[in-house]
C-alpha cells in the first residue's frame, strides 16, 4: 500500500485543479479537501490508485456498513431501507457497491460475503451518506459516485451546512483549526467548542476525527 503523502499527491494532481476551481470564493482549501478524502476513503484508494484507472478507484470509493444500534441515522438497517420509495433498488446498489469494494479490501470482501443483509452506507471519495436517499435517491441509484465532480459538489454542499453548524458561517477565511471545527460537524453534525479536536468517529487507536483531519491538512500542505 502506499503512503499516505503518496496519496495524497495522487489526489492533489488528479483532482487538484477541479478542487481549486470548485473552492474559489469559499473558505474551504485543496488542502482541506484533500485532508477529507484521505480520511473518508484512503482506506480503499491508498492500495489501488496504483494500479487501476481513476474511474475504476471512484467506483469502489464506498464503504461504511454500521447498522443500529450503532448507527442512529436513517437507515439503521436493510429493514428501514426497504421501506421507503425505491428501497429495494437503493438497497441493491449498494449492497453490489459493498460487493465490489469487497474485491479489493478484505474487510469489506469478508462483511459482504458473511452478511446478505449489509450494504455501504457512505458514497464516493467524500462520502455522501446514505441517509440523504430519501430526498436525493439519483445520486445513488444513477450511481453519480462514480464522477468527480458530482461527489465535489455534494461535498461543498454539506461542508456549507457543516460551517453553518459550527457558527463559523460569517467568516470568509478559515485557519486550519476552524476548518477542523467545520470538518467534525460534517462528520457529526454538531460541534461544541468546549471539547475543541476531541469530536467525531474515533479510532482504533484512540484518534478523534476532529485531530485525524487536523494532522491530515498539515500534511496535505507537504504533497
Amino acid at each position: 500500500m502506499a503512503s499516505t503523502l503518496d496519496g495524497m499527491k495522487w489526489f492533489k494532481a488528479t483532482f487538484g485543479a477541479d478542487v481549486s476551481n470548485a473552492v474559489a470564493n469559499t473558505p474551504f482549501t485543496l488542502n482541506f479537501l484533500t485532508a477529507i478524502a484521505t480520511q473518508e476513503t484512503s482506506e480503499v484508494w491508498l492500495s489501488i490508485f496504483q494500479t487501476l484507472s481513476t474511474a475504476e478507484v471512484l467506483a469502489v470509493c464506498v464503504g461504511d456498513t454500521i447498522d443500529g444500534p450503532n448507527r442512529t441515522a436513517f437507515p439503521t438497517g436493510k429493514a428501514a431501507l426497504l421501506a421507503i420509495p425505491n428501497g429495494e433498488d437503493i438497497f441493491e446498489t449498494a449492497r453490489a457497491a459493498l460487493v465490489a469494494v469487497g474485491r479489493y479490501d478484505k474487510a469489506y470482501g469478508k462483511i459482504a460475503a458473511n452478511n446478505p443483509n449489509k450494504f455501504c452506507h457512505g458514497f464516493g471519495i467524500f462520502q455522501y451518506d446514505i441517509q440523504f436517499c430519501r430526498n436525493d435517491p439519483d445520486f445513488f441509484l444513477q450511481k453519480q459516485w462514480y464522477d468527480f465532480d458530482a461527489c465535489l459538489a455534494k461535498c461543498l454542499q454539506e461542508l456549507k451546512v457543516a460551517q453553518a453548524a459550527a457558527k463559523l458561517l460569517d467568516k470568509p477565511e478559515l485557519s486550519d483549526l476552524e476548518l477542523a471545527y467545520v470538518a467534525i460537524a460534517y462528520n457529526t453534525g454538531s460541534f461544541n467548542p468546549a471539547k475543541g479536536l476531541k469530536q467525531g468517529f474515533k479510532d482504533a487507536d484512540g484518534r478523534y476525527y476532529g485531530e485525524l483531519i487536523a494532522g491530515y491538512i498539515q500534511l496535505a500542505a507537504q504533497a
